[in-house]
């Protein structure tokens, strides 16, 4: 592991959160919208991550072999809409949404689920820019002992 690996694993982690957040916000201005541009309820969107990986295949096979971490950070797999979570239905006659029965269509955001996974996800970055802060304390100690 290379003296900057660190800063590039705590980059990675910052960004791919800073990502969740933005996601996470977009579900929580969509809450209340019935209609998108197709016609439809939104549908709320999750983030998932995956082990960055930028090695050759050998070097990562010879890693594992030896038992060293090859990874350099995390990357965002995707953005998936929530299949498995159910819309809410509403029962609204007047509004210009509902259907034949009166019920309205609303997207499948908890605000509380939100606000929990916002809070993770700024944790989780402050993790990162905290360890971020002790890799450059120790690049330059070590800078400092070398003078």
């Amino acid at each position: 592991m290379g003296m900057f690996d660190s800063f590039d694993i705590n980059a990675t982690g910052m960004t791919a959160q800073r990502f969740r957040m933005d996601i996470i916000s977009q579900n929580v201005a969509n809450a209340s919208t019935t209609r998108t541009e197709d016609g439809s309820p939104y549908v709320r969107k999750i983030v998932t991550f995956t082990e960055k990986d930028t090695q050759t295949p050998f070097r990562h096979v010879l890693n594992k072999a030896t038992d060293r971490y090859s990874g350099k950070g995390v990357k965002v797999n995707g953005v998936y809409e929530d299949s498995k979570t159910e819309m809410n239905m509403v029962y609204d006659p007047s509004h210009p949404d509902a259907d034949e029965n009166g019920y309205v269509t609303y997207p499948n955001v908890n605000i509380i689920t939100e606000m929990t996974n916002l809070i993770d996800a700024s944790r989780s970055y402050e993790a990162n820019a905290t360890a971020f802060g002790a890799s450059k304390a120790i690049a330059l100690q070590g800078l400092n002992i070398g003078k």
